[in-house]
């Protein structure tokens, strides 16, 4: 047994069993989530110096996110941060090995992938039944009633049973829909149907308007690489849409929130709070355009005289650009995130890193789509959509879902090119 082999049987047991652990640690125990990706991605830098293996690291989505990763570094370095915004950037560097160990190393053999979807299949099961009971008995298992703005929360105490479930929902439900819709006789197929509609009714449910939006795109995306699904997507989406005719009746705060403030923020939407976000992001950026304001830049100086007020050079009058609810502790956009932390720069590496990550996920699946890589590719795109309102880029625990799920479906991708 060579060493490179020795240090893998040593090694990917205890990185595996964390893989499998993370899913819980991001649901119920961030310290325990952080810990574990640290965890994963030293035992990834250990095999592969001890196997002498760094073929990975030659991968094109590897070589752009650290080109991001390392201009972020730069500009953290220069910009007014300090060591807290230097080693923050550092620190981010956890996600991408994540990433890479769970392609390369960790997921390599069916098995450990199929365990790792058991482990998202109960994550999905439970906040889908959480949120359940606590619209149907008004409390969650701990005790909490729906959140202050009508969001059902499912197992959690504050609204986040949107953002995560948009993450498990698919990857769970989807090869179980297609095995249901591929048995023979009409009683598998309204299973499989009635498994997707009660996935789109959930979410509606749970009243989170960007989860929901989210949800509904990655649908679409399935839809349209999956033939055989196609019928169960405009099946889920008719009856998605007749319960949110429902909501004034059955969950008055689902359409409040849902239906009535989505409207009023796009109808208004640059006087909204995000308007107002965006606005003064580009301010920042206008102001410092090649080497942006670092790693946490846009909480750190958003509220400085010197991004407040008229900006000339990009038409902005005081009046525009004078609001007290412009910052926030990120721009809720990623894109955004890039270009106030790292400059235009930053914005387009960012974006080929990205690019080039969805492509490698999602390669070969127009012509070979398989329902769980279809699953995790659509879940990817819509994680990644440039117009979407998001959380901080590296913040938990939607930091650690996004490259959990994007590890695996890089994971699988590798699998089919290797015929495993």
């Amino acid at each position: 047994m060579n060493p490179g082999t020795a240090s893998r049987d040593r090694l990917l047991p205890a990185a595996l069993v964390c893989t499998l652990l993370l899913p819980l640690g991001l649901m119920h125990a961030k310290v325990l989530g952080e810990g574990l990706i640290g965890v994963i991605g030293v035992l990834f830098l250990v095999h592969s110096a001890s196997a002498k293996n760094w073929a990975w690291a030659r991968r094109p989505w590897i070589a752009l996110a650290l080109a991001w990763w390392g201009w972020g570094l730069l500009c953290s370095a220069v910009g007014q941060g300090g060591l807290h915004a230097v080693g923050q950037s550092l620190a981010a560097l956890r996600y991408y090995l994540l990433a890479a160990a769970l392609e390369a190393w960790v997921l390599r053999e069916a098995t450990a992938r199929r365990w790792l979807g058991w482990m998202i299949a109960a994550a999905a099961l439970w906040i889908a039944l959480e949120c359940w009971q606590q619209y149907l008995l008004g409390r969650n298992f701990l005790g909490y009633p729906r959140w202050g703005d009508g969001s059902l929360t499912g197992p959690f105490y504050g609204p986040r049973a949107g953002p995560a479930f948009v993450f498990v929902l698919y990857p769970a439900l989807l090869p179980a829909v297609l095995a249901l819709l591929q048995r023979p006789g009409l009683w598998p197929r309204l299973g499989g149907i009635l498994l997707a509609v009660l996935g789109v009714a959930t979410m509606v449910l749970i009243g989170q308007r960007m989860p929901a939006v989210l949800a509904l795109f990655a649908l679409l995306i399935c839809g349209l690489l999956l033939r055989r699904f196609r019928l169960a997507v405009l099946v889920a989406i008719g009856m998605g849409a007749l319960l949110l005719a429902a909501t004034p009746v059955i969950s008055p705060p689902t359409y409040n929130k849902l239906v009535l403030r989505f409207v009023d923020q796009i109808e208004h939407f640059s006087q909204s709070q995000y308007g107002e976000i965006y606005l003064r992001a580009a301010v920042m950026t206008s102001a410092h355009p090649v080497f942006g304001h670092g790693f946490d830049g846009f909480r750190l100086f958003c509220g400085s005289p010197a991004y407040i007020g008229a900006a000339p050079a990009l038409g902005v009058t005081a009046a525009q650009n004078s609001s007290p609810d412009a910052c926030a502790i990120h721009p809720h956009n990623y894109y955004v995130q890039a270009a106030v932390e790292a400059g235009l720069p930053g914005l387009a590496l960012f974006a080929a890193f990205v690019l080039a990550f969805v492509l490698r996920a999602g390669g070969g699946l127009l012509t070979r789509p398989d329902p769980l890589r279809v699953a995790l590719f659509a879940t990817m795109v819509a994680a990644f959509w440039p117009i979407a309102s998001t959380g901080g880029f590296t913040t938990m625990p939607i930091a650690g879902w996004l490259f959990l799920t994007c590890g695996w479906a890089l994971a699988e991708r590798t699998a089919k090119d290797c015929g495993a």
